[in-house]
């Protein structure tokens, strides 16, 4: 069995534990993905079997398209709604928070397109997945560990306002590969001094791929017992 499976993956679970899930239904051990999702993430995992886990570094520097919707008003220390969660400003400065939400958020947009569109600084959050001295940045962090995260380039094609209601705003945004969404979101509430964090996040595109055809696990599951794995296996040479 080779080919590619375009996964669509729920919340609360990790990128590992779909490849861990499609090994015991498929009953084959040579499966990866080509781009870890938070556990907190949806959407598009690419998953590769057979054969096509040779080909999955492809898809590790292709664009992403993601859908976000960050909370303001309030920081995370993981930069996300797994917290915790502290109110970063008083009831007595609720006006500030108040007003970058008048006239369409005009305010957001102006700093979004200033600083958060093209080449710019980036530095990803102390929980993530990268490594420091051999060891997940995530694991120190969460010993209580001093984490130093260097910053690094990224390019942000689109940030775009697509839903307000308040104190969230619902963006779009197309970026490289590398991009930490969740710093975006959390640079941007620094740099309008009112604190932001992720609130959800799915990621919708990875290349020319898209979320609407991919599958569910346990439709996976469903479709390989009946019989019909053409159904979502994609050739290796897609």
């Amino acid at each position: 069995m080779d080919g590619f499976v375009l996964v669509d993956k729920g919340k609360g679970v990790s990128s590992f534990f779909v490849v861990r899930t499609l090994r015991r239904i498929f009953g084959v051990r040579r499966v990866g993905h080509g781009g870890t999702l938070d556990p907190l993430a949806t959407g598009l995992l690419i998953v590769g079997v057979g054969k096509a886990t040779k080909s999955l570094s492809k898809f590790l520097g292709c664009d992403k398209e993601y859908k976000v919707t960050g909370y303001f008003g309030a920081v995370s220390e993981t930069y996300d709604a797994e917290g915790p969660i502290s109110e970063s400003l008083p009831a007595s400065e609720n006006k500030k928070l108040e007003a970058f939400f008048e006239d369409d958020c005009q305010k957001v947009k102006d700093v979004v397109k200033e600083k958060f569109v093209g080449e710019i600084l980036q530095t990803p959050p102390k929980f993530s997945a990268l490594k420091i001295g051999g060891k997940r940045a995530y694991d120190l962090a969460r010993k209580g560990l001093e984490v130093k995260m260097e910053p690094r380039k990224i390019f942000v094609q689109e940030f775009k306002v697509m839903k307000i209601e308040f104190p969230k705003i619902s963006f779009r945004i197309k970026c490289g590969s590398g991009t930490y969404i969740r710093s975006l979101i959390h640079d941007l509430g620094q740099v309008l001094g009112v604190g932001a964090y992720t609130e959800k996040l799915r990621r919708t595109k990875v290349g020319d791929l898209d979320v609407e055809k991919a599958f569910k696990i346990e439709d996976v599951e469903r479709l390989f017992k009946e019989g019909k794995p053409e159904v979502f296996l994609k050739a290796v040479d897609r």
